[in-house]
């Protein structure tokens, strides 16, 4: 008696298929899980404070707020302004779980990031760090999504990532309905 199924028919690959867009659900017409005229219509961040990101009017300026007090960091890069449909996206992926919109964010992360280490305009790091989740919020959501995104990048940027150069001795309330001071104050040595 044999188990497994005689026929040898074509197998479907999926990944190799023409995939539906994860933002608008129309066919993406290509292996991607996003349309070109999507990915064209993102909030990209155009000009913007060199240090801090901050949307600014003019390109190569640095805002008030990084001339007046320097910030703890040499620059923040980021592909979006977080305005529709990035915000949904993050949101989704976070809170409902939807991991392939997750993947998405993260590939297309990858790609702008690997088109800026391609030009000499961003150095490539040693080593990716996602921030660890509050024990708390870790049991309550199941995953912690900052470790996906850096496992997810980490493979599409061939850089390592560790999850566990960085703990949580303290314990945190969400950040989420907390305004910027408050947020600071409240990660004061969460991390070590």
């Amino acid at each position: 008696m044999h188990c497994q199924l005689e026929n040898k028919h074509e197998v479907y690959i999926w990944l190799k298929s023409n995939q539906t867009c994860l933002i608008c659900d129309e066919s993406s017409g290509t292996a991607d899980p996003v349309c070109g005229a999507c990915e064209t219509e993102l909030p990209w961040l155009m000009e913007h404070c060199e240090v801090c990101a901050l949307p600014l009017p003019a390109t190569g300026l640095v805002c008030g707020q990084c001339l007046k007090q320097p910030q703890a960091f040499k620059q923040v890069v980021a592909p979006w302004t977080y305005s529709f449909p990035i915000d949904s996206l993050i949101s989704r992926f976070k809170h409902q779980a939807r991991w392939p919109l997750g993947h998405l964010l993260a590939h297309l992360l990858g790609q702008f990031l690997q088109h800026r280490y391609e030009d000499a305009a961003l150095a490539r790091p040693d080593c990716l760090l996602p921030v660890p989740l509050a024990r708390k919020r870790l049991r309550e959501r199941g995953f912690n999504q900052a470790a996906m995104l850096a496992r997810w990048l980490s493979e599409d940027l061939n850089i390592p990532w560790d999850e566990h150069l960085l703990s949580r001795p303290r314990e945190t309330v969400a950040q989420q309905d907390l305004d910027a001071r408050t947020r600071k104050r409240n990660l004061h040595q969460a991390f070590a």
